[in-house]
């Protein structure tokens, strides 16, 4: 008898919805997710820690590699964890301007960005999030269960969980220190995890400013293969 699949099927039947508005319902999104920037410079005021929550189970519903969810996303609301990251991420991030660890060109690709050492942001913000990335998992009997496309899958819930902060009108940020080990341990994570991005959460100060970047058109992110030859009116 053939064994019982792990995850039983069941139907998938979701609404059809009239093309004017799918549309409307694309145009709506892509002009809310137009106006997402990475922000620096964050507000002390306080966010309901629900938002947070909201945010991980949007990005719990992330596909994945055989449906393994090899993620983990650690909250941090305590001021004096914050300011342990924020002076660990700093001690690094002086290494990579001051220090010389940045290749030339990596410093010159994030000179238009204005970014340094400094890290304040750390330490304003109500909320970090640190996103683990699963290398493996750990069975009951302690054994190891190796986990397929870690990094596309983690990737994809990242986006996700920018996503659904964008959408309830907060700012976050994208933050890598080079190395991260730091976070392993002041957020005390087992070795089968490693960190993968540092979100702080909240919303911009009343002065935040961000640089004034152009995103490339449409034109240039996609194309289409055969190419789309124009009409006679120029239309496609």
């Amino acid at each position: 008898m053939a064994a019982e699949p792990a995850h039983p099927f069941v139907p998938y039947r979701p609404a059809r919805l009239p093309q004017p508005e799918m549309i409307r319902r694309g145009r709506e999104f892509a002009e809310l997710l137009d106006q997402r920037r990475s922000v620096r410079a964050f507000s002390g005021d306080p966010v309901p820690r629900e938002c947070i929550d909201l945010a991980v189970r949007a990005a719990n519903t992330a596909p994945s590699g055989a449906h393994q969810q090899p993620w983990t996303f650690v909250v941090v609301g305590d001021p004096q964890t914050k300011k342990r990251i924020r002076e660990a991420a700093e001690a690094e991030e002086r290494i990579n301007y001051e220090g010389g660890r940045l290749p030339p060109d990596w410093r010159a690709a994030l000179a238009p960005l204005g970014t340094g050492s400094d890290k304040p942001y750390l330490e304003t913000a109500p909320w970090l999030v640190v996103c683990f990335a699963q290398k493996y998992g750990v069975r009951p009997d302690g054994t190891r269960q190796k986990h397929y496309y870690v990094n596309e899958s983690v990737g994809i819930a990242c986006g996700m969980f920018i996503t659904a902060l964008h959408t309830m009108g907060l700012s976050t940020l994208t933050h890598t220190p080079n190395p991260m080990v730091f976070l392993t341990e002041i957020c005390e994570r087992p070795s089968s995890e490693r960190p993968y991005i540092l979100f702080p959460v909240g919303y911009p100060a009343p002065d935040a400013h961000v640089p004034d970047l152009r995103r490339k058109p449409l034109g240039e992110a996609m194309v289409d293969v055969p190419p789309q030859r124009p009409g006679p009116t120029g239309t496609p």
